[in-house]
């Protein structure tokens, strides 16, 4: 029942590694999460600083 239609690897053009994985996938979700807000907060305080300061 719990049976893959896939037979062999040969001809394959991707390997998913983590895809069985749901903690790493989540991990690396929390990672892309932390390090887009990051540069959004770095974006903000570097226009504050740019325009705003010296107005």
């Amino acid at each position: 029942m719990h049976s893959s239609p896939i037979t062999s690897w040969e001809g394959a053009e991707a390997y998913f590694t983590f895809a069985d994985k749901p903690s790493v996938l989540t991990l690396i979700l929390v990672l892309s999460v932390v390090v887009t807000a990051g540069a959004i907060i770095a974006t903000i305080k570097h226009e504050n600083h740019s325009y705003i300061d010296y107005q």
